[in-house]
C-alpha cells in the first residue's frame, strides 16, 4: 500500500468539495443550466487530476461517456471503446453485473442514499482489475428528474491483491494448526502466491530416497506432474531437482536454453513453462525435504517482491512437510505390523469405529473378513517359528493384492488376519474378496527348500446387518469363521448360513455361466411393443433366458449381473444380437414386414470400443436393417462427456434406432438429453404401477410424453398391466407400449401366432 500523498489529498478534498456544490446545485429551483454544466466541468477537471476513471451515464439514450484515465485503467486508449452502456456490460465480470444494476436501481429509486460499489472487469490484457466505483445522480426540470448518473473508477487491485494474500496466509496456517491434510495445504499454498502474481504457476516436490514426489501442483499440467513424479533428483535435474541435491537455491532464467533442464524441457516447453525458479524446503535441522518451484510463461529472473516470495513459500511448505513427516514416522511406529507390514490390530481398530461413524452417516455397508490360516501350527512346530514368520509374510502379500485402496486389512495376532471390504454394494461383494483370498493363499510356496500349500478359513459379516459397532461386528466376524472351519477348512461362511447358501448358488451360476455363453445354451423370448393408438404389434424387445439341468431356471437379473462380473457380457450381446436379427429376418421372409427388433445394451458395453465394430458386424452378417434394429440402454450412460456422446453418434451414423430405456429412475437429466440423437424413450413400469392411483404419478408421466415429443423423442410405456392403464396411456398421447396387457415374454413361434392374429 503507497501513502497517500499531500497532493492526492487535496484533490480528494476538492473532488469532495465539487460533489456537494453539484449536489447543491441540482436542489436549487433556480440554478441555471451553465452553472450546472459548470459545475459537473470543474468536477470533471479535478478528477482528471486524480487517479480517479469518470464515467457520466445518459439515463434517457443510454450513451456513456469514459474518460480517457477510465479507459487506461483497463489498457484500452481513448479511442478503442465505445460511449455506450453495452461497453461497461461487456467488460463487468459476469457474476458481479446483477450485483452492480441492482444497487444502480436501489441507488435510483431512492432506497438508498448512496452509491458504491466494489466489482471485476476485465483487462484488454485478459486478467481481472477489482474496480471501486462511486457515484451521485443529476437531476434537471421542475420534476427534479434524475437524468444522469456521474461516477468515479478506482482502481483497487493491489489492495484487493493484499487483502486476498493475507487471508490464504491466515487459513493456511489454521489448515496447519487444525492437521488437515498436507496435499490440500500444498494446494493452498500454490494457489496464494499465484494470485498474488499474474501468470505464475507453483509447484511443490518432496524428497523420498533421492527421488523427487509430487506434491502439489494445481494449477500445472496432470501430465508434466506424471512426469516429474519419480525423477531421481541430481546436479543437473532441472531446477527442483538441482536445488534438492545441492540444498541452495536455482534460478533458471530460461528453460529452453538452460543445460539443467536439456533432458526435461520437452516436458515443459509444451504446457508454455518458460522459467523456473526453485528454492529447497529444508527441515528445522537444515535436512532438504523437498523444493518449492515457481514457474513463468516467459524468460525471466525475479524480482525483489517475488525473490522474497519464493524463500516465504518454502519456508511456509517446510512447515507442513516437516510436520507431516513426523506424522509419518510416529504412525508407523504405533499402526504398522512389524512382520508383515500391514496395519495393526490397534490401527485397524481405529480404522473400523471411523468406517462405524461413515457408514452410519452415509447409511453404507460394509463387510468383514475375519481369516485364519488352516493348520498354521504345524508349520510353526515342523519348521520352526522363522519359516512361519516367512509364511506369514507372504500371506499377507498375496491378501494385500485382494483389496482396494478404499479396502482395510491387517494382521491381528498370530496367523489371524482381517479385511474390511468398504462399500459393498450386495452381500456378496465380501464374498468374492473371500474367494480371491482362498485362490490366492492357496498357491504353492518353497519354504526352507519344501514345498508347501497354504490354506485359510474365512468368517464373513456385514454391518449393519450382523453387528452396529467394532465389537458386535467383529464377535459376528469370528463367530463365521469357526462355522467355516466346522465346514471343513478351507472355505468361506457367513455369519447368517442362509447367506453362506447363497453365496455357494452365485459362484454356481458363475461356474455354469461360462460354459453357457460358449456352448450358446441359452434362448431368447420376445415381448411385444404395440402402437399404442391402433394396437398393432410393431416390434419386440429380445430377452435372454437360461434353464440349466442342475441350476433349473435362473433369473436374468442374476446371470446378466454375472456375466457382466466374470467378464462374458459382450459374447452374450453378441449371441444375442445375431440371433435376434436373424430371427427378425425369418419373420421377414413369412411376410411379418416393418418389424423392429429392439436388443438391450449392458451399460459397461455401451461405452466399450467394441461395441460400434460389433453392431457394424452384425448388421452385415445377418442382413438386417439398420433401421429394423434398436439399441436399449440404461439413462445411466446419459452423460455429456465426449465419450458417450459420441458412441451415440456413431450409432446414429450406422442407421440404427436408439432408445434410454428405464427412463425417469437413474441417472439422467433433461439437460443431457438436448446433446443426445436418440430415437425413443421408454418410461419405466415403476411410474405406470401407481398412474390410474397417484395424480403426481399420472402428472409426471404426462410431463415426461409433453417434454419427449417436444424433444421429437417416441415415448414407450413398459410395464402396463391393464385396460385402465392403457386408455389413460392413450390419452395422455404416448405412442407405443409393452406389458402383460398385451403379451408376455413368449418364444418366437408364439410371437409369429400373435402376428397372424392381430
Amino acid at each position: 500500500m503507497t501513502e497517500i500523498t499531500n497532493k492526492e489529498i487535496q484533490l480528494q478534498q476538492e473532488i469532495e468539495q465539487l460533489r456537494s456544490e453539484l449536489a447543491a446545485a441540482q436542489l436549487s429551483k433556480d440554478v441555471s443550466t451553465a452553472e450546472l454544466l459548470n459545475s459537473e466541468e470543474r468536477f470533471a477537471l479535478a478528477m482528471r487530476g486524480a487517479s480517479d476513471g469518470l464515467w457520466d451515464w445518459d439515463l434517457a439514450t443510454d450513451e456513456v461517456y469514459y474518460s480517457p484515465r477510465w479507459k487506461s485503467m483497463l489498457g484500452y486508449s481513448e479511442d478503442e471503446l465505445e460511449n455506450t452502456l453495452n461497453t461497461w456490460a461487456a467488460m463487468v465480470h459476469i457474476d458481479d453485473k446483477d450485483m452492480v444494476l441492482g444497487d444502480v436501481q436501489s441507488f435510483l429509486s431512492g432506497e438508498v442514499d448512496t452509491f458504491e460499489v466494489e466489482m471485476r472487469m476485465r483487462h484488454k490484457a485478459g486478467h481481472d482489475v477489482f474496480i471501486r466505483s462511486r457515484a451521485f445522480k443529476v437531476s434537471r426540470g421542475d420534476s427534479d428528474e434524475t437524468v444522469r448518473l456521474v461516477g468515479t473508477h478506482v482502481d483497487i487491485t493491489q489492495q484487493k491483491k493484499a487483502e486476498f494474500f493475507n487471508d490464504r496466509n491466515t487459513k493456511i496456517l489454521e489448515l496447519i494448526a487444525q492437521g488437515e491434510p498436507a496435499s490440500r495445504i500444498y494446494d493452498e499454498i500454490a494457489l496464494m502466491y499465484e494470485e498474488r502474481h499474474s501468470g505464475l504457476r507453483c509447484s511443490m516436490l518432496e524428497l523420498d530416497k533421492g527421488k523427487l514426489l509430487h506434491a502439489g501442483a494445481p494449477s500445472l499440467p496432470e501430465s508434466y506432474c506424471k512426469a516429474v513424479h519419480g525423477l531421481e533428483y541430481g546436479p543437473e535435474v532441472g531446477s527442483c531437482g538441482t536445488s534438492t541435491y545441492t540444498g541452495k537455491r536455482v534460478l533458471v532464467e530460461n528453460i529452453a536454453t538452460d543445460p539443467k533442464w536439456a533432458d526435461l524441457k520437452h516436458v515443459a516447453l509444451p504446457h508454455g513453462m518458460r522459467s523456473c525458479w526453485s528454492e529447497p524446503i529444508k527441515h528445522s535441522s537444515g535436512k532438504v525435504l523437498g523444493a518449492f518451484g515457481m514457474y513463468h510463461d516467459y524468460p525471466a529472473l525475479p524480482n525483489e517482491q517475488e525473490s522474497y516470495d519464493l524463500r516465504a513459500a518454502a519456508r511456509l511448505a517446510g512447515i507442513v512437510m516437516e510436520r507431516e513427516q513426523n506424522q509419518k514416522r510416529i504412525q508407523d511406529l504405533a499402526y504398522t505390523d512389524e512382520l508383515t507390514s500391514l496395519s495393526s490390530r490397534p490401527h485397524f481398530y481405529i480404522n473400523i469405529e471411523e468406517l462405524v461413524k461413515i457408514s452410519a452417516r452415509n447409511k453404507n455397508k460394509f463387510g468383514l473378513l475375519y481369516i485364519d490360516l488352516d493348520n498354521f501350527k504345524t508349520v510353526n512346530d515342523s519348521l520352526g517359528h522363522d519359516v512361519g514368520d516367512l509364511l506369514l509374510k507372504h500371506v499377507a502379500q498375496r491378501l494385500k493384492k485382494t483389496c482396494r485402496e478404499i479396502d482395510y486389512i491387517a494382521r491381528l495376532s498370530g496367523d489371524e488376519f482381517c479385511i474390511a471390504v468398504n462399500n459393498v454394494m450386495n452381500d456378496y461383494s465380501a464374498a468374492h474378496v473371500a474367494q480371491r483370498c482362498l485362490e490366492l493363499i492357496s498357491k504353492p510356496v518353497e519354504l526352507a527348500g519344501r514345498k508347501f500349500t497354504p490354506a485359510c478359513s474365512i468368517g464373513i459379516a456385514h454391518y449393519p446387518d450382523d453387528g452396529v459397532d467394532l465389537q458386535s461386528i467383529i464377535k459376528a466376524a469370528d463367530t463365521a469363521l469357526y462355522a467355516a472351519k466346522d465346514l471343513g477348512k478351507n472355505r468361506y461362511a457367513f455369519y447368517k448360513k442362509e447367506l453362506t447358501d447363497k453365496a455357494e448358488y452365485r459362484f454356481k451360476i458363475e461356474q455354469y455361466l461360462r460354459e453357457a455363453i460358449e456352448n450358446q445354451q441359452l434362448s431368447l423370448v420376445y415381448q411385444p411393443k404395440v402402437d399404442i393408438q391402433t394396437g398393432s404389434i410393431i416390434g419386440v424387445e429380445a430377452l435372454s433366458r437360461w434353464h440349466h439341468p442342475v441350476l433349473g431356471q435362473v433369473s436374468p437379473v442374476d446371470f446378466i449381473a454375472m456375466a457382466e462380473q466374470i467378464g462374458m457380457i459382450k459374447p452374450l450381446t453378441e449371441w444375442v444380437l445375431k440371433t435376434a436379427c436373424n430371427q427378425a429376418n425369418l419373420w421377414k421372409e413369412a411376410g411379418f414386414s416393418s418389424l423392429i427388433m429392439a436388443v438391450n445394451i449392458s451399460p459397461s458395453h455401451f461405452l466399450d470400443s467394441d461395441l460400434v465394430p460389433l453392431i457394424t458386424r452384425v448388421i452385415k452378417e445377418t442382413g438386417i436393417l439398420p433401421g429394423e434394429l434398436e439399441l436399449e440402454v440404461t439413462e445411466g450412460v446419459i452423460q455429456t462427456n465426449p465419450e458417450n456422446l459420441a458412441v451415440f453418434e456413431h450409432l446414429k451414423q450406422l442407421g440404427v434406432l436408439l432408445s434410454i430405456d428405464d427412463f425417469g429412475v437413474g441417472y439422467s437429466s433433461f439437460a443431457s438429453l438436448k446433446h443426445l440423437n436418440v430415437d425413443y424413450l421408454k418410461i419405466d413400469k415403476y411410474f405406470i404401477d401407481d398412474i390410474l392411483l397417484d395424480h403426481k404419478a399420472k402428472l409426471l408421466v404426462s410431463s415426461m410424453i409433453e417434454m419427449g415429443h417436444n424433444l421429437e423423442h417416441k415415448i414407450t410405456a413398459e410395464g402396463i398391466e391393464s385396460k385402465e392403464q392403457y386408455i389413460m396411456l392413450k390419452g395422455l398421447g404416448c405412442d407405443y407400449a409393452q406389458g402383460y396387457f398385451f403379451s408376455k415374454p413368449v418364444s418366437a413361434n408364439d410371437v409369429s401366432i400373435l402376428l397372424e392374429n392381430q
